[in-house]
């Protein structure tokens, strides 16, 4: 007989990764909430979600039965944008609680190459510290230009908490900012911090506790009913998608930290946060910063449509309940917003069977390596070490060498615009010239030209001399391979367009379907606690989230 989904889960997900928080947590039953809705909140906790489309949350919100559940009995905008065309994690989390676009933050991707170091510059790397390498970067915030939410709140007042979690360094460094009081991120075999931080006794406890449940595995994740329509085979090569149920094998740290897991591993870390810190307790607001990996690692791996993301949408929905179950156990006043970095497309050879005749593969010669040959075999143009241009793919940035000069670059230039207008997978070509002319815009961004989505991402400092955007369902890469198959960092909808919901408890529902921007979050909260920042902090506006007369925005 086949128990219910949510009992399997909740027996197979708890005994593989879900680790108690403090002895001394108050149970739900003793919890006394306060009253949630008269001034302004002690937590803002910011949910992001990797890779999580506004066509995955209106494919699975039928099935959610716990965390998002919960919050879709808020303000739901489930037209919600990352306005800008480089669609990837750092640009789309560096949106969410600063407020302003990409041209702004100087987060233009998740990586750019630097001509002067003649090497790729993570976005989230300290490239002056002699330690720090392409391959294992030292980790810092130095490159946001911004502040964040948690930045401005402790400006206001210095007793403000910020603290950020994830299984991604660049999501917990664009979430929280410069001034972090507690910031974690999965790397190697557990959480780590910063270089001249140490981990905390709440950390060095989450990662023993991982570390157990690591090396003893554990058998296939519960597969909910309502995914047996997703449960299809894909062959791609000399592998198949689909059909994987994620066992692990004991000590394969590796496979725990790109599946749904790690998503549980990152809630266990917050509500052990909660009470060290601990958070939301006084009439300081705090902020706590979550961002959930597992989905952008599952659609990597296996695409947006297997069974791999139908599991994944179950488990995510699990561990986000976790999380507000253990803030109304400890009886604090919370705020909750939830979106995403950035959507995400299917494996081409997935969505070409199911109905998108279109769907390719990047053309190998739209690769740095082959434009570089093809460039300098007609322009006669070569450098002494290196390659002609770099990048292409992901972002659509180009870079040029940096021994390139004067005449000889202008002459590079207009062969490799020339070249990628006339490939039949180019949607439009971009000098840094032409975009620096044009003005990032307002007003709704499903409306954005191409060249100003491409504008919002622009920034003269990292962004390369010539940006190349690719046609709809067009898939970065030139080959599936096995543990990535799939990707984003397009202009087109299925990238850019994110669910945006807000929750506090006694919020009257409501569902607003006008288009709005990632950017909107930041005043939005910003609202709601009361802080005051000059004209001009924010490219986005405060949405004003009560249903009725009143106006969360105080207009």
């Amino acid at each position: 007989m086949r128990l219910p989904f949510a009992a399997i889960a909740a027996s197979c997900l708890l005994a593989i990764t879900a680790i108690p928080a403090t002895a001394d947590a108050p149970t739900t039953a003793d919890a006394v909430p306060p009253p949630v809705g008269e001034g302004a909140p002690r937590l803002i906790v910011a949910i992001s979600v990797d890779q999580f489309s506004a066509d995955l949350f209106a494919q699975y919100r039928q099935h959610y039965e716990h965390g998002l559940a919960r919050l879709m009995g808020g303000a739901v905008f489930p037209s919600g944008y990352q306005s800008h065309a480089a669609t990837e994690t750092c640009p789309g989390h560096s949106t969410l609680l600063t407020g302003v676009h990409p041209a702004r933050s100087g987060i233009i991707a998740n990586d750019w190459f630097d001509p002067a170091l003649g090497r790729t510059v993570y976005c989230a790397e300290d490239e002056g510290n002699p330690k720090s390498t392409a391959e294992d970067p030292v980790v810092s915030s130095g490159h946001l230009l911004v502040p964040t939410l948690g930045d401005l709140l402790k400006r206001r007042d210095p007793a403000s908490l910020n603290v950020a979690v994830s299984a991604k360094d660049r999501a917990v460094v664009m979430m929280s900012g410069h001034s972090a009081d507690a910031a974690y991120w999965f790397k190697g075999q557990g959480f780590a911090t910063f270089d001249d931080r140490a981990l905390s006794p709440a950390a060095r406890a989450e990662n023993a506790q991982l570390a157990e449940a690591v090396n003893a595995g554990a058998p296939d994740l519960a597969v909910p009913g309502w995914c047996a329509a997703y449960d299809r085979g894909l062959a791609l090569g000399d592998f198949t998608v689909g059909t994987f149920r994620f066992p692990l094998k004991p000590g394969d740290f590796k496979a725990f930290a790109v599946s749904p897991r790690i998503d549980e591993a990152t809630t266990d870390l917050a509500v052990r946060l909660l009470d060290e810190l601990p958070l939301g307790r006084d009439s300081v607001p705090d902020v706590l910063s979550v961002s959930y990996s597992a989905t952008d690692k599952v659609g990597h791996a296996f695409g947006t449509e297997g069974l791999e993301m139908c599991i994944q949408q179950a488990v995510l929905d699990h561990a986000i309940g976790r999380l507000l179950e253990a803030l109304d156990a400890r009886g604090i006043d919370y705020v909750v917003v939830l979106s995403a970095d950035h959507g995400g497309a299917d494996a081409p050879e997935r969505m070409r069977l199911q109905g998108v005749p279109d769907a390719a593969r990047l053309d190998p010669a739209l690769t740095d390596k082959a434009l570089s040959q093809a460039v300098s075999g007609v322009t006669g143009v070569t450098v002494p070490t290196g390659r002609l241009l770099y990048g292409a793919g992901g972002s659509g940035d180009i870079w040029l060498n940096g021994a390139i000069k004067g005449a000889a670059r202008a002459k590079v230039i207009a062969e490799l615009v020339r070249q990628l207008k006339a490939n039949p997978q180019i949607s439009g070509v971009y000098t840094a010239e032409e975009l620096s002319r044009i003005r990032v815009p307002s007003g709704n961004p499903q409306d954005w030209t191409e060249i100003e989505r491409v504008a919002a991402s622009y920034n003269p400092a990292h962004s390369g001399a010539v940006l190349m955007m690719t046609r709809r369902a067009v898939v970065p890469g030139t080959a599936p391979r096995l543990g990535y198959v799939a990707t984003h960092g397009s202009p087109w909808d299925y990238d850019r367009r994110v669910p945006i919901l807000f929750w506090r408890m006694g919020m009257t529902p409501m569902e607003q379907a006008q288009p709005v921007e990632t950017v909107d979050i930041a005043p939005t909260l910003a609202a709601l606690v009361g802080l005051e920042v000059p004209a001009g902090t924010f490219d986005g506006r405060c949405l004003d989230i009560a249903a009725g007369e009143a106006d969360s925005c105080g207009r």
